[in-house]
Formats: C-alpha cells, structure tokens, sequence
C-alpha cells in the first residue's frame, strides 16, 4: 500500500471523529438545562382562592450548595408593579415554592429564576389573573421587591437572560448519539476499507 493511500485512510478515519465527537460532546449539555412543567397557579389559570403556597417545578431536581437558596427567586407582581409575599423561597427537588400571598384582582405577572442542575441559572415569567372570593385575605403590596429579611441570594431575575430551553426545543439524546455513531461508524469503515483493499495490492 502506497504513502499516499495509508495517509488517506488516516484522514478519512480522523475526520469521522472530528466531525461526530462535536455532536456527540454538545448531546450532554442540551440534556442539562431544567425547564418548567408546572407551576401553582398555572399560566393563564384564574385563582378564586389563595393556596398555601406558589410554586415552580422542573423536569429534574435543581441545584442548592450546601442548602443555600441564592441564585433562585420567585416573585409576585400586579399589574401596577407592587410586589407580594416576603421573597423567601424553598427548593424541594425539582420544585421551588414561597407562601402565598395576594392583593387586589387584577392580572398578576410570576417571574421566577432557578439553578439548574448543570449549574446554569435558568428563569422565565407568566401571567395569571386573580379574582378573589369573598372572605380572601388581602396584601397590601410593596414598591420595593422583597428580600427574605436580607437574607434572598440576589436581585429580581431577568427573564430574557436565560431562557429555559421547552422540551420541544431540547435535542433529542438518542437522535444525537445515533447521527454521531453513524458519522463515526462510516468514517472509521472506508478507513479500514481503503486499508484492506491497499494490503490486497500490495505484491
């Protein structure tokens, strides 16, 4: 077999896996990110009653350092912009909550933020409508965002900083790992073909 036609093979071979490590390497990390699949209230819903608490919850369970809640928040807005509740939040697996709390009808806007497992900060926001029953207990509201008494880990989050990826939009792990598989598997063939077929020449 000729320089020439072992260098080929070589190329052929080490292509493959340039080309399929890149898509296998980025299946990993498109996994990662949590994203919401239910939230109490619901976006869109109409609450007539005040539940005990507000929550988030992720398709997995999310990130706390030695317990610490910094980096996550969720907040409730009116549509004037006050804020209820005392910012204080608790991180249970895959679910995020704080106590409810209300003022006047009205639409409400939940703008939360979470640590993902891979560490990533993820957050997004929605709206809901409040149409209290009679005997409700009203907050007053705050102009100011709460803070948990000083002790909530940072500022209001921004939702258009890290938008959590929808299951429609995450890839497809098996899809990736076959593709990647097949680019490897083709490449690493014709290198060993073109092998074979170079020994069979050689007197």
């Amino acid at each position: 077999m000729t320089a020439n036609a072992i260098r080929f093979a070589l190329f052929v071979a080490v292509g493959a896996l340039v080309v399929g490590g890149p898509v296998l390497g980025a299946a990993a990390p498109a996994q990662a990110h949590n994203y919401l699949v239910s939230s109490t209230p619901a976006a869109g819903q109409t609450l007539t009653e005040l539940p005990e608490q507000f929550q988030v919850t992720t398709n997995g369970p999310l990130l706390t350092l030695g317990g610490s809640t910094g980096g996550f928040a969720l907040e409730l807005k009116d549509a004037a912009g006050k804020f209820y509740g005392d910012g204080c939040v608790t991180v249970e697996g895959p679910t995020m909550s704080t106590a409810a709390a209300l003022g006047a009808a009205g639409t409400y806007t939940v703008v939360w933020q979470v640590v993902s497992s891979d560490g990533h900060t993820v957050s997004d926001e929605f709206t809901f409508s409040w149409a209290p029953a009679d005997g409700q207990a009203l907050s007053e509201g705050s102009t100011t965002a709460p803070n948990c008494n000083g002790t909530a880990g940072g500022q209001a989050p921004d939702p258009g900083a890290s938008a959590p990826a929808s299951p429609d939009q995450k890839v497809d792990l098996g899809n990736v790992l076959w593709i990647g598989g097949a680019v490897i598997a083709v490449g690493l063939a014709a290198g060993v073909t073109l092998l074979v077929l170079g020994r069979r020449k050689t007197p």
